[in-house]
């Protein structure tokens, strides 16, 4: 496994990072989760990503449990807050209240002392940017968060993340986490680049696509108990799947093949090319396709090789 610094701070994170969206808590037994855990933290990975919306909470105990067996200081652990979490007005967002409040249930759910990195898991319109980032700024002087994210900001809105934190001398955020992958690129036009500037790093998540990029739904169909047949991502992987995209993956495979590795390394790879990603977020079902998403951290594609993908992807 390799590790690169997340932005412009000094902490370094495994390149393949491991998720609980979907899985643990929901379609993943506890004891298959704990084992996919202890295999990922086996195989190098020190980058676990969770949310308090998560089945409720339920993904931040299952991994945290896991981890448990683990030295604190060899792992970082993540969570989030804006979704729906009540039924109450303020049970949402990233109001002062919501965040300090989340915080904290998150901890207590967690067990833990302080939590490495805290999300804001979407932009909250609502709410003064000002108000959310010296909510967090307070945590980080408490020592309950350490670095401060964002997921799915826009440029214009990282930006403004970034200069309300230099007007008023708070903590600025160090990584985002956006969607992206071969099918998926709307970061490198404009939040690349920005971040970039400010020393903001990126931590994708859907990197194979929902697995689309794994070649399972090759067809054009949907397998029974694949990821794809969850209700969450069915509508995602259908509008993902077309003939051009079968096409695509056709091609995509064939470069695999020639490299000999799997067309989720390529996709993977491919993804790490870029200087700005300290890491790529997989989900793992078992520890089989955690050690197989690991391997792609082994792997450095040519110039060759990513012109070649570069073609295909442009049909």
């Amino acid at each position: 496994m390799k590790y690169r610094r997340l932005g412009r701070s000094g902490l370094k994170v495994s390149e393949i990072s491991l998720g609980s969206w979907l899985t643990f808590g929901k379609t993943v037994d506890q004891e298959i989760a704990t084992k996919t855990i202890h295999k990922a933290y086996e195989l190098g990975v020190n980058f676990f990503d969770s949310a308090n919306v998560y089945e409720r909470g339920q993904g931040e105990i299952i991994l945290s449990r896991a981890l448990k067996n683990f030295p604190r200081e060899s792992y970082v652990i993540t969570t989030k807050a804006y979704g729906v979490m009540g039924d109450g007005p303020n049970d949402r967002g990233l109001s002062r209240k919501h965040v300090m409040e989340q915080v904290h249930n998150s901890l207590n759910r967690m067990d833990l002392d302080y939590v490495d990195i805290f999300y804001c898991h979407r932009y909250d319109s609502e709410t003064p940017v000002d108000e959310t980032l010296r909510a967090i700024d307070d945590l980080i002087r408490q020592g309950k968060i350490l670095y401060a994210g964002v997921s799915e900001w826009s440029a214009a809105q990282i930006q403004e993340a970034v200069s309300i934190a230099d007007k008023y001398l708070l903590d600025r955020i160090i990584v985002n986490q956006p969607q992206y992958n071969m099918f998926h690129r709307d970061i490198e036009d404009e939040i690349i680049p920005v971040c970039e500037k400010h020393g903001i790093g990126q931590v994708v998540f859907s990197p194979l696509a929902q697995g689309v990029l794994t070649g399972k739904y090759k067809g054009g169909s949907i397998p029974t108990g694949s990821r794809g047949a969850n209700d969450q991502v069915n509508s995602w992987v259908k509008k993902i799947i077309n003939d051009i995209v079968l096409t695509k993956l056709d091609r995509l495979e064939e470069v695999a093949l020639e490299l000999d590795i799997t067309l989720s390394e390529l996709a993977l790879s491919w993804i790490l090319r870029q200087h700005n990603v300290a890491s790529t977020l997989v989900g793992a079902s078992n520890p089989e396709q955690i050690a197989m998403n690991v391997r792609a951290s082994e792997v450095n594609l040519s110039f060759d090789a990513i012109h070649r993908i570069e073609e295909i992807l442009t049909i």
